[in-house]
């Protein structure tokens, strides 16, 4: 017998987001009125929520270092894709995409509550190694997190939670660049 669910919408940039360059420290890269608060208690252990980001990245040449991607529940990083390789050539603003699926691993208060994700990360800047260049005719596609996945850092599910989603580089440059075009979470069952 199928389960009788469906996919419901609890976030959304509706909005093209501000460019943000030159900063190393993790920050909220989506526009304030996709940031939604989700009552305590929401969660339950096995639901799933679907995280869709879509972008623009811009690269320092030769060496831009690395981005790193996080899906936040209010200060705490539920979610992070480890530091991702950019390559070795400039990029001005060219197009990503980040689809993430979050398993509710545990709930409850304190650090109790941990989501487990795994998601692909796709876009021509990104390598697994050091001093590539773009790869001729293709854009790269990458599993994320770049560790073995496991579960996030906890946080307290009994509370009220805003979701936010945060970028940082590992070098500080005006040409490192990241712009949200797109920010979907939907919750599926």
């Amino acid at each position: 017998m199928s389960q009788q669910t469906w996919i419901e919408m609890i976030a959304s940039q509706n909005a093209v987001g501000t460019a943000f360059g030159t900063f190393t420290t993790a920050k909220t890269v989506i526009l304030p009125t996709a940031l939604v608060s989700l009552p305590p208690n929401y969660l339950t252990v096995g639901k799933m929520l679907r995280v869709r980001v879509r972008g623009g990245i811009g690269t320092l040449v030769t060496t831009p270092g690395t981005v790193t991607f996080q899906f936040m529940m209010g200060a705490i990083v539920a979610w992070t894709s480890g530091a991702i390789q950019l390559n070795a050539t400039a990029h001005t603003n060219l197009p990503f995409s980040l689809d993430l699926d979050l398993r509710v691993d545990t709930t409850g208060n304190a650090t109790t509550a941990k989501f487990l994700g795994i998601g692909t990360l796709t876009g021509i800047m990104f390598t697994l190694t050091a001093g590539q260049v773009d790869g001729v005719n293709s854009s790269a596609t990458m599993m994320v997190p770049a560790t073995a996945p496991a579960v996030g850092t906890g946080f307290d599910s009994t509370i009220a939670n805003v979701l936010d989603f945060f970028v940082g580089f590992s070098i500080s440059n005006a040409a490192n660049t990241v712009q949200i075009y797109t920010y979907t979470v939907e919750a599926l069952n």
